[in-house]
């Protein structure tokens, strides 16, 4: 199932394009290969060999961390990122001047002595000729140091989820709702596919997707649009101010956050419309408005983001203190030793893996406060509040609006750093510190979750995922080698190819240059006021039972999630404040599975549409989860 995962994710995101089936925190490519497992798991189909419960959702746990990995989690930006600076080098914007004396001959597949564009990277984005073979050699040395780097990282998060686990699940008790599916499933008192209403929720989305498939290869078909603009209704001043804001219809999200609380759900679509205020404020004062660099996000909201989430964390680590001060006291101290020994493994494991990585970045040429800053603010700070929005928020994607180098401009510009920072800091924010999407972390975490709910040892859990990462990064690398000299990366998905595997590069030119913008105090002021807005809901929250605005929902405000979401998100709380009101917690029972069906339904025709678009070789239609 893994590899099979792998398959589809590579082929459907890359090749096909259109059906962004992997880098969700909640992939629709397991939540529909799990349903079919599921059906055909059944007594009346197997008689001999019907999997158990634990073994069902061990596979699950298994197939959501191959789908990250083949995804946005690693591949889909690791590989692009090592032949795009040879591939796009001219002497227009002399890359080969300006990188490729800085870059270790055992990072890239290419020749770093040789300026221009090389055979391998030509190949990679043209696709390689009939009888022409792939260079796997050449790719060799890079993937096995770049893997090395891979099970570094993700074995500081396999630590962290297993140091968290316990203060997430058993002290705050949070619900991780994106737990609560898969275990409907393997539920065997449940009578949730016996229930009409799953059915009727599972029939609209592929009553809508089936027409707008059809109409990919029959154009006189009628489709039903998935995609709207909020820019196209306001093009007069100040209105017109307001940052991209588009509009998704996804029955998927509409029916996952209708099982989210109100409030969080208020909180999240309140405070995405807060920062369009921001935008229409700015232009009514005819203040200058600049973005984040490599963000679709304005520079005064990407700040105060940043701000929030130090605020965030902070007050995780204030409320886990009690916790946090018993593991260190007894797995560092050897005060109190707890018989856990996943909890002592874990520490040490999580400290050697940070060093190894900082280690690494050395080792590749940046200074050691520079490799200190960006693991720190990736593991320390953004993927722990990432995280935290999925066992709390249930969030279907996981995106923030900030790099760490942007903490450093706090305070001085980027050019300060030279060349050789900037140059390995490029390659390892393409990767592993931009684009969060596909976040491996919160996998471990929602397996941690779900095998203390169906009684699975985590020894077990532990050693699959372990081996899943290891499985999923060799035979995703072998793929997505594969895939672009077959069918040539110009011509695949863009935003992998020619997108986010040159930003960063392009981002740092300009510093390598000497060209920064001079150092102003814009961006500390708005760092500060997030700070203090957070701390003041964080207060409020803490003062005031009834306090409708949650910290969290102003943290995610300006991120890419929310771009996404916040539409299904602002119709799954009107429709849930509507049958609570009218019905009551009864009726909202009774119309849950109904919600559960169009998750179910969109993710699964996301399957089908992938399958009928291999063997016809058609195109797919679009599905509203860009």
């Amino acid at each position: 199932m893994v590899l099979l995962v792998c398959a589809i994710v590579s082929y459907a995101e890359l090749v096909i394009a259109d059906i962004q089936i992997g880098f969700l925190q909640f992939p629709p490519v397991v939540i529909g290969l799990f349903f079919f497992l599921v059906l055909v798991n059944q007594p009346v189909f197997i008689k001999r060999f019907v999997l158990t419960p634990q073994e069902l959702i061990l596979i699950y746990c298994m197939m959501v961390i191959a789908s990250m990995i083949s995804s946005r989690g690693l591949m889909e930006k690791l590989l692009p990122a090592l032949v795009s600076v040879n591939y796009f080098a001219n002497p227009t914007n002399n890359w080969a001047e300006l990188f490729f004396p800085h870059i270790r001959p055992w990072m890239v597949p290419f020749d770093t002595q040789i300026l221009g564009p090389q055979p391998i990277s030509i190949d990679f984005y043209h696709q390689i000729s009939d009888t022409g073979l792939i260079a796997w050699r050449k790719w060799l040395r890079p993937m096995l140091v770049w893997g090395g780097l891979t099970v570094l990282i993700f074995g500081a998060y396999l630590c962290l989820a297993i140091i968290l686990r316990r203060q997430w699940v058993e002290n705050e008790k949070l619900t991780f709702p994106l737990t609560q599916l898969p275990v409907e499933f393997v539920d065997t008192e449940s009578s949730f596919f016996f229930q009409p209403y799953v059915w009727i929720g599972v029939a609209l989305p592929t009553i809508v997707f089936s027409l707008n498939g059809l109409n990919q290869i029959f154009p006189q078909i009628p489709s039903i649009p998935l995609r709207y603009s909020l820019n196209t209704y306001f093009t007069e001043k100040p209105w017109q101010a307001i940052s991209y804001t588009p509009m998704f219809v996804s029955f998927a999200a509409i029916g996952f956050f209708y099982l989210l609380p109100s409030q969080l759900l208020f909180s999240l679509w309140f405070f995405f419309l807060f920062t369009r205020l921001q935008d229409v404020i700015a232009s009514v004062f005819g203040l200058r408005v600049s973005s984040m660099p490599l963000y679709p996000t304005h520079l005064h909201m990407g700040y105060q983001v940043m701000g929030s989430y130090c605020v965030l964390v902070i007050t995780y680590i204030y409320t886990g203190w009690p916790y946090l001060r018993q593991v260190l006291g007894s797995q560092l101290l050897k005060k109190n030793r707890s018989p856990d020994n996943s909890i002592i493994l874990a520490v040490w494991g999580l400290i050697f893996s940070l060093l190894g990585a900082m280690i690494w970045l050395v080792w590749a040429g940046m200074s050691p406060l520079l490799a200190i800053l960006e693991i720190g603010v990736v593991v320390g700070l953004v993927s722990i509040v990432m995280a935290r929005s999925t066992a709390e928020a249930g969030m279907l994607m996981t995106e923030t609006s900030f790099r760490p180098i942007d903490f450093y401009q706090l305070f001085s510009t980027k050019s300060s750093l030279g060349a050789k920072n900037l140059t390995v800091l490029s390659f390892f924010d393409t990767i592993f510190a931009r684009d969060f999407r596909g976040l491996v972390l919160t996998g471990f975490l929602d397996g941690l979750k779900i095998s203390r709910n169906i009684r699975l040892k985590q020894s077990w859990l532990l050693v699959a995922l372990g081996l899943t990462v290891l499985i999923a990064f060799c035979f995703g690398a072998m793929i997505q080698i594969y895939l672009p000299y077959k069918f040539g990366a110009n011509y695949m998905y863009s935003y992998a190819y020619s997108g986010n595997s040159i930003w960063a590069f392009r981002d740092a030119v300009p510093s390598i240059e000497g060209f920064d913008s001079e150092y102003n105090m814009t961006s500390l002021i708005f760092f500060i006021l997030g700070s203090v807005i957070t701390s003041l809901l964080v207060f409020c929250r803490y003062l005031y039972w009834w306090w409708p605005l949650q910290p969290l929902g102003y943290a995610l405000s300006a991120s890419w999630t929310l771009i996404v979401f916040w539409l299904p998100i602002m119709l799954a709380w009107l429709l849930k404040s509507l049958v609570l009101r009218i019905g009551g917690i009864q009726k909202y029972r009774q119309f849950r599975p109904f919600f559960m069906g169009l998750v179910l339904g969109e993710f699964s025709m996301a399957i089908v549409w992938t399958a009928i678009s291999y063997f016809l070789r058609v195109p797919a239609p679009f599905f509203p989860w860009p």
